[in-house]
């Protein structure tokens, strides 16, 4: 059961700005990369739903941030169907994140009280998914559904959207500044955070620095904006 509900999760998200998405099929790598993430300042963590044993590894990576990272939200992606939605629910997860818009999830996961964050490539999808209680709506895949000016001009008729897009999201201020410039909620950031070549080299100190990195410039923007 997880030990934080979905105003808290979303607030979370909010607060640092920035979700991490990863998966790998070790779990021991799974930990590594947690927590550095953890270290480097982050508070959630989206693991991505990859392969018929991932909720496996999942429910192992959660037990350790239960027990070893107090404070971090541990949240499954790339969830496409309630089946899988409330087995991730039951071994932990905080938030379920999905490429799509399933009905049926959204039920699963407000029964439950946990954030369930829809993919959606449409003004209409995305206030379809408030109606059905989506705190957070994701646009993916980001770039290609419109970029930074998607979701500018979304939330000049719907100010109160909380977007997270996921997908053409880089760790560099020009890239971050365009997206919370237009109003982001917070972005979500895979392979640009987490490149193949320091996995392969098991670098995880320079994935921590370069989570810190990351959040330093979000925090930089933000101050920026609010002047």
């Amino acid at each position: 059961m997880a030990k934080y509900n979905r105003i808290q999760a979303a607030m979370t998200m909010n607060e640092t700005g920035i979700v991490p998405v990863f998966y790998h099929p070790d779990v021991k790598v799974c930990v590594q990369v947690l927590k550095a993430c953890y270290d480097g300042g982050l508070r959630v963590f989206e693991y991505t739903n990859r392969g018929e044993s991932a909720h496996e590894g999942f429910a192992e990576v959660v037990k350790y941030a239960a027990e070893k990272l107090p404070g971090m939200i541990m949240g499954a992606g790339s969830v496409v169907d309630p089946a899988t939605a409330a087995l991730y629910i039951q071994n932990g997860a905080g938030f379920i994140v999905s490429p799509i818009l399933n009905e049926d999830m959204a039920r699963i996961c407000n029964r439950r009280k946990i954030l369930w964050i829809p993919g959606c490539g449409s003004v209409s999808e995305i206030s379809k998914s408030e109606e059905l209680g989506a705190e957070v709506v994701k646009i993916f895949p980001a770039r290609e559904v419109g970029g930074p000016s998607f979701v500018k001009n979304i939330r000049g008729p719907m100010p109160w959207v909380q977007i997270m897009p996921t997908g053409g999201v880089e760790p560099v201020y020009e890239n971050l500044f365009q997206w919370f410039s237009a109003g982001v909620w917070c972005v979500g950031m895979g392979s640009k955070l987490f490149p193949k070549e320091i996995i392969e080299k098991a670098d995880y100190n320079a994935i921590k620095v370069k989570v810190e990195e990351t959040l330093a410039i979000v925090k930089a923007i933000r101050q920026e904006l609010q002047k």
